[in-house]
């Protein structure tokens, strides 16, 4: 087969028959704003996302081409999720965490990569199965958003997220390298974000910067996630009842809230209602529990500890006294020292005379030195 245009209308087609809804083609150079990517990492804005900062993964952002030496094009891939803005006038259980959109349903790689795959199958039918093709989403080493955006998926706006006149920016990113010479997409998507700045007055801690990065040692995503030690101190309060990830500068942007407007979300793989954990049965959940319970899900990922932690913050920020016997028996059976650090700060917050006994009564017992420094600065601010 010899028509590339005819080529690049039908894997649009059959990548679109597969549920990815935005599709685009770009070649293997080199990001344009590369400088930017290595001054972020400069500035530490990566927080422990140390990976990011690894020598040969920076390499291989800077020339994509050294992922897969014979790549010639690479196919963007867009596939929506949920747009949250539709639950926002639902009735929420008191008592509720909350989990980002993209995490409602089962963990979306493997459903990227199947289907990846199968037009990978498709390209391979096209152009001979010698034809190499690789799918990758996430994990690799890929300046995603520029890539991307340049294929004609969207635009980078100003919370880092990148946005598609079509769906908003409640989408997932995958691309295809492929050594087919199949040209790019003509044109980029002009910036529409205007003097919008929204998502920078909503987001809790002020993670967003003016140059359209994002600070992750602030970012309520990165500490319920990545961050795999203790939430600061002073950011706890901010994180609400966020349990994993956070939607705020999405669901405040201007562009989302359009395609609710013109009903634009007919998904083809995640359709289940929103995650809303109930907080006081989540912090009893043993391993075996927590594995079971979220076998499927992109939680799994965060661990039971990791997990718990989000969910002691959140019930601190409650500030309900009904709470408060179950911080206290949490903060003096819980084997992990992560959770109970968290659970002493959670119980400070309650400030009944309970709490403060609770707290008092675990000074000089628990064996671990950070969550006794805290069980004293949590006494110390009721």
């Amino acid at each position: 087969m010899n028509d590339l245009s005819s080529f690049i209308n039908e894997i649009k087609a059959e990548a679109e028959h597969l549920g990815f809804s935005l599709v685009g083609i770009t070649t293997p150079k080199g990001p344009e704003h590369f400088s930017f990517f290595q001054s972020w990492i400069d500035a530490g804005n990566h927080a422990g996302m140390s990976y990011l900062a690894n020598p040969l993964n920076v390499s291989r952002r800077a020339r994509p081409s050294l992922i897969m030496p014979e790549c010639h094009s690479i196919l963007a891939l867009g596939l929506p999720y949920p747009n949250p803005i539709l639950n926002l006038q639902e009735a929420k259980p008191a008592g509720t965490g909350r989990v980002a959109a993209y995490a409602w349903q089962e963990d979306y790689h493997g459903w990227i990569l199947v289907q990846g795959n199968k037009l990978v199958e498709k390209i391979r039918m096209l152009f001979g199965q010698a034809t190499k093709a690789r799918v990758f989403t996430d994990s690799p080493p890929i300046l995603e958003r520029e890539l991307t955006g340049r294929a004609g998926l969207g635009w980078i706006a100003k919370n880092s997220c990148l946005i598609s006149p079509e769906v908003g920016s409640f989408f997932l990113l995958a691309e295809l390298f492929t050594d087919i010479p199949a040209g790019s997409t003509p044109q980029s998507i002009p910036d529409y974000c205007g003097n919008c700045t929204r998502c920078l007055e909503a987001c809790p801690t002020g993670c967003i910067l003016p140059n359209r990065s994002v600070d992750s040692r602030r970012c309520i995503s990165y500490l319920t996630i990545e961050n795999k030690g203790m939430i600061p101190r002073e950011l706890r309060p901010l994180l609400g009842n966020w349990v994993f990830g956070c939607d705020i500068c999405q669901i405040v942007c201007p562009w989302n809230k359009k395609q609710v407007a013109r009903g634009n979300y007919q998904l083809p793989f995640f359709g289940q209602p929103p995650v809303r954990p109930l907080l006081r049965k989540e912090i009893l959940l043993t391993e075996d529990e927590f594995q079971f319970k979220y076998r499927s899900s992109p939680i799994l990922r965060l661990g039971r500890n990791g997990y718990l932690r989000n969910v002691v913050v959140a019930l601190g920020n409650e500030r309900n006294d009904a709470n408060t016997d179950l911080l206290a028996h949490i903060l003096k059976t819980e084997p992990d020292a992560l959770i109970r650090l968290h659970t002493a700060w959670a119980l400070g917050r309650a400030k009944n005379m309970r709490a403060k006994a609770a707290l008092e009564q675990r000074l000089g017992v628990d064996p671990n030195q950070e969550v006794l420094e805290e069980i004293r600065l949590s006494v110390k601010d009721m």
